[in-house]
């Protein structure tokens, strides 16, 4: 399976399902992974593994209305607390139905999955139960583990290559549902564009790939950041520093998490409205969410309309509902 040219779709998705079904050696599976990352993946690479990861998939109920998800691929090394998820409650604080496709920690300390049990969120539901989450809370999460079960037997090969793999760019495009609206972080600005055109083509209606000031994953306080903005007539590059929407500037270590116990703790006073960068940092996220799904006319209204949504009280509302739902269901 050595690999040094870029592949169609068509082969890359059977490429991914022998890998996904174990048909090659473990050896072949690290040097296929290693390679395809040297190399640099492409948007008909990222198409074709999701494709084969959705035909192995388990398959989900339909949920009733417009979807939105928010993920970063990881792999920036820079340890920062789970913005996505926090981002992922105050869009559902600003009535949006987000299904956030996460994980547990493969490279970084802390995956969506670690913090959620964390702060007393079940991550054990069964598939069936997600839509009535989604109606009750505004808010489910849906697991790799569980959805995807194919990646189990790739996860010590992961961790034996020990830097980021296609996996990282592939997870926050390989929501199974049909998701309406996504905003994904790459920390590499060379994948944007593949990041982008993937989304597109994977049927996703408006969205963002996002690249942070300093290399983060996530729209970052650090200096400008990078966007492609896209929806159904096209795409478009962009630029956002916190200045322009009404933000301080704060360093990378300004949002530095931890262990699954210290992002619970950040977690919570972000929900209780704390003064900070870390609720700064969730807000730019999640204002630039409601400006790319149309709710918000400029990132500055979108990151006022996040704000709203913490100092109100509706982003914990969201949370506490969610948190009662999820232990009542399982």
């Amino acid at each position: 399976m050595s690999r040094a040219e870029n592949m169609s779709e068509h082969t890359m998705k059977q490429r991914a399902l022998e890998l996904l079904e174990g048909r090659i050696d473990r050896q072949q599976r690290k040097e296929f992974l290693k390679e395809l990352h040297e190399k640099g993946e492409t948007a008909d690479e990222l198409v074709g593994m999701v494709l084969a990861m959705r035909e192995k998939a388990v398959k989900l109920p339909e949920m009733a209305g417009e979807l939105v998800d928010v993920c970063g691929t990881g792999g920036d090394k820079s340890f920062s607390f789970n913005i996505s998820t926090l981002t992922a409650f105050v869009l559902a604080g600003c009535g949006m139905s987000v299904a956030k496709h996460g994980n547990r920690s493969v490279s970084s300390k802390t995956g969506s999955s670690d913090l959620l049990e964390e702060i007393g969120i079940s991550t054990q539901l069964a598939v069936e139960e997600l839509p009535a989450l989604v109606e009750q809370t505004g808010i489910a999460f849906l697991f790799a583990p569980a959805i995807h079960p194919a990646l189990g037997g790739l996860r010590e090969v992961r961790k034996e290559i020990g830097t980021p793999t296609i996996f990282n760019l592939v997870g926050p495009l390989a929501n199974p549902l049909p998701i309406a609206i996504q905003m994904s972080g790459v920390y590499r600005p060379d994948m944007m564009e593949p990041m982008a055109d993937a989304l597109m083509r994977l049927g996703r209606k408006r969205g963002a790939i996002v690249h942070g000031a300093g290399g983060l994953d996530e729209l970052s306080l650090a200096g400008t950041n990078q966007l492609i903005v896209f929806d159904e007539q096209g795409k478009r590059s962009m630029t956002v520093h916190p200045h322009e929407v009404g933000l301080e500037t704060a360093p990378i270590e300004a949002i530095r998490g931890g262990d699954s116990k210290r992002n619970a703790e950040i977690f919570m006073q972000v929900i209780d409205g704390t003064p900070s960068a870390y609720l700064d940092t969730v807000a730019l996220n999640a204002g630039t969410v409601l400006y790319v799904s149309g709710r918000a006319a400029s990132i500055a209204e979108g990151v006022h309309q996040a704000r709203k949504s913490i100092i109100s009280g509706e982003t914990a509302r969201v949370y506490e509902l969610h948190r009662l739902a999820s232990g009542v269901l399982v």
